[in-house]
């Protein structure tokens, strides 16, 4: 079976053709991050009308890529909901569009459920379940059961920012570029990880918090300094020596991490039966978290570091998995853009 996957969430506009859920025929992907680098996160509507310029494009370049032509393509994919509203929109427009031109069927995906399929994609071995799924990027940090495909039980969610979110803001303190997470990692190569002690949030469960995270780094820089917590945040960075910030950067980078995966060790000591993990997102490219999670838990996978963003692929990858389940295809003259929401 041959799926055609469009994403569109946020600031990237990319389209795959994937066989039978697991191998990449094409992957197109078009970034705005040079675009969003000079402000230091994503403005909504620059993201939406850029994707406006270049969806086409990237769908015609992914056939083309993939040798296929429409007659090949058995259904289309596309990212639903969360994420970006308008940039949503141009997705699932340009999805409904071709579905009912090309009359194919279509699979309006959830955004979540595509990350974590992307661990099945090119993958030499697969996960079993029942399986514990991490997932982390800039807009979420969850913690999921999976006892079958397409089967989701949330058990731990954020309370506030997202880890991805984090490491953001607090390459911003550091005076790193956007995005933060790869920033991070470069500066904190140099740097002693444990230099500074730095609090990790206490919430009951398996619940997260982040934003009491940012705020120690905030206040941690500032003490280093000797400056004042009045001090703008913004003019830190231009009173921190390069050392100091590949300090901050491992030190928040090994805090970070310790604490997903605490809450990830606590999940398994509650679901015991558990026979893999899955980390997915944009921050399970994370080389520490990698490396942290092979050491302290059994059986974990990791998508391929193309495919730990967002991508096309992934998008067809779960909803091939969604048709195997059952799932019936949604009507391109009915689908609308749902709120934000998690996965059911």
């Amino acid at each position: 079976m041959l799926i055609l996957g469009i994403e569109t969430s946020c600031d990237e506009t990319a389209a795959a053709v994937v066989e039978d859920g697991s191998k990449v025929l094409s992957n197109v992907v078009v970034s705005q991050i040079d675009i969003f680098a000079e402000y230091g996160g994503v403005i909504p509507e620059v993201a939406a009308r850029n994707h406006l310029e270049v969806m086409m494009p990237v769908v015609r370049k992914a056939l083309e890529d993939a040798g296929k032509t429409w007659d090949d393509i058995d259904a289309i994919a596309v990212t639903h909901t969360p994420g970006l509203l308008g940039s949503l929109l141009v997705g699932t427009l340009t999805a409904r569009t071709l579905a009912i031109i090309h009359n194919k069927p279509l699979y309006a995906v959830h955004h979540l459920k595509s990350h974590i399929y992307a661990n099945w994609i090119n993958a030499d071995s697969l996960p079993e379940f029942p399986l514990l799924a991490l997932v982390v990027s800039g807009g979420h940090t969850q913690i999921l059961r999976m006892n079958a495909h397409n089967h989701f039980e949330i058990i731990g969610t954020t309370r506030d920012d997202a880890v991805g979110e984090c490491f953001d803001k607090v390459a911003k303190i550091l005076g790193l570029p956007y995005p933060g997470g790869p920033a991070i990692t470069k500066a904190g190569l140099s740097g002693d990880k444990n230099k500074f002690k730095l609090p990790k949030p206490n919430v009951d469960g398996l619940d997260f918090s982040f934003s009491g995270l940012k705020t120690a780094v905030l206040r941690a820089v500032q003490s280093e300094l000797g400056l004042p917590i009045s001090h703008p945040s913004y003019d830190l960075k231009n009173h921190l020596s390069e050392q100091q910030i590949s300090d901050f950067a491992a030190s928040f980078e090994k805090t970070a991490v310790d604490y997903l995966l605490e809450k990830l060790e606590k999940a398994y000591e509650m679901y015991p039966e558990t026979k893999s993990f899955v980390v997915a997102g944009g921050v399970s490219a994370n080389q520490a978290l990698r490396e942290e999670s092979v050491k302290r838990l059994p059986n974990v996978f990791f998508p391929e570091p193309k495919f730990s963003g967002d991508n096309g692929a992934m998008v067809a990858a779960a909803a091939y998995f969604e048709i195997k389940s059952g799932v019936a295809p949604t009507d391109p003259y009915k689908l609308n853009i749902m709120p934000r929401s998690a996965i059911n």
